[in-house]
């Protein structure tokens, strides 16, 4: 055996066992916790509530034990089993251009592992969403969707591959490099039109109609230095009952975005502490962070590409005995989740240190009472657990426990 094969079926099987010490854990720490509402909670959160939140929790746990392993298979099957090799062989055999040949290579493997997906996503929406209540998305608006996902695919993923690939193939050894450059500006261009150009596809967006809440809105971004495009009601519940707010975009181009399932459930006071949490993001540059850091990880992560494009090992090792640039570029996206698996915590750490910046934020501009109300209608309306098992919760929850995030916030209701 290949030493490359025998390193990645090792971190395969590593990362996969973890991820099902991980689940089961976390099916053992909230069935364990089911029957007692968190002694913070108990005023507000019935123990009905707590039940469900549990329940749907389990049934999510139990649905991703089955999904884990599944999504290992398929790597497998498309690596060292030889499903990449066919295809790419398929492609070749069509088309003549090699540019041509490698788009669609690509485009084609985004396609089959999303539709090698399409099961657990109709499960997890048809099955364990409908149950508890959450789902009101119905078969003809779920199929538009997967249509509308697949043509933008194919309208700006086409362009962008063939590009990607050319640069590769005529840019000498530094091609890792205008790749980058070309993947940063597409990157930036995507985050100012996605408000204005793309999310108007798949939801109905409205300028909010409350005057008095507009008022209330306005002072608080004038407060926080903040302006924005518009205020505007997402008709979320046309697709599930879950609610959350939201800015998107850049430069002039950032809108404020509201659920109408939100505005259904909280307080006037509640959604201007919940925004002024979003604001918080803005304010304390996370949004910028983020940016710059994916921007970094992607540079890393392209130069370490440029060399490995150049190893036969890293071919051969991956189940693909004619390298190519196209071939390359799908190994090292499919297989990079499985030698960066570890370092998860680290960016849930990271992304959880913004979300308690926000919350004071928040509780410096509005109200820390508020926000805490805010959330805990959040947690009983959306069923999220409040006693998730604390290892897994660090490797995959970017937002703090339930009982950490209160305590926190109650904190600065103490202090005023």
């Amino acid at each position: 055996m290949h030493p490359f094969t025998l390193l990645f079926l090792l971190l395969l099987l590593l990362s996969l066992g973890v991820q099902l010490w991980l689940i089961r854990r976390q099916l053992r720490h909230v069935a364990e916790n089911r029957e007692q509402v968190p002694e913070a909670f108990a005023d507000s959160i019935s123990l009905e509530e707590h039940h469900k939140a549990a329940d749907y929790t389990l049934s999510k746990a139990r649905l991703s034990r089955y999904e884990a392993p599944y999504a290992a298979l398929v790597l497998l099957v498309l690596t060292l089993g030889g499903g990449l090799q066919w295809l790419d062989g398929i492609w070749q055999g069509m088309v003549a251009e090699p540019l041509w040949a490698g788009v669609g290579f690509i485009l084609s493997v985004f396609l089959l592992t999303s539709l090698l997906d399409l099961p657990f996503s109709l499960y997890r929406t048809f099955r364990i969403e409908q149950r508890f209540g959450f789902n009101r998305m119905t078969m003809g608006l779920f199929l538009s969707d997967l249509l509308k996902q697949t043509l933008l695919l194919l309208a700006l993923g086409g362009p962008l591959a063939a590009l990607v690939l050319w640069l590769m193939g005529s840019m000498g050894e530094r091609w890792w490099l205008y790749v980058w450059l070309v993947w940063s500006g597409f990157s930036l261009l995507m985050l100012w039109a996605y408000p204005a150009i793309i999310a108007p596809l798949f939801n109905k967006f409205s300028p909010l109609e409350d005057e008095a809440m507009r008022r209330r809105i306005d002072g608080l971004l004038e407060r926080c230095g903040f302006t924005s495009n518009g205020i505007f009601v997402m008709d979320g519940s046309r697709r599930s009952a879950h609610g959350n707010a939201y800015f998107s975009g850049m430069g002039n181009n950032k809108r404020i975005v509201f659920f109408d399932t939100l505005l259904e459930s909280l307080s006037g006071d509640e959604i201007e502490a919940v925004l002024a949490h979003e604001l918080g993001h803005f304010r304390r540059k996370h949004v910028r962070k983020r940016l710059i850091l994916v921007m970094l990880m992607s540079l890393a992560g392209l130069a370490l590409l440029g060399w490995l494009s150049q190893q036969p090992w890293f071919f051969l090792g991956l189940g693909i005995t004619e390298p190519s640039m196209h071939t390359a570029l799908v190994l090292f996206l499919l297989v990079a989740p499985v030698f960066t698996f570890f370092i998860q915590p680290l960016m849930a750490f990271s992304m959880r240190r913004h979300e308690f910046e926000a919350d004071d934020f928040a509780a410096e501009h509005a109200s820390a009472a508020d926000l805490i109300r805010a959330l805990v209608k959040l947690y009983q309306e959306n069923a999220s657990t409040l006693t998730p098992d604390p290892l897994y919760s660090a490797f995959h929850d970017s937002h703090p426990p339930a009982p950490m995030r209160i305590g926190h916030l109650s904190t600065k209701i103490e202090k005023i």
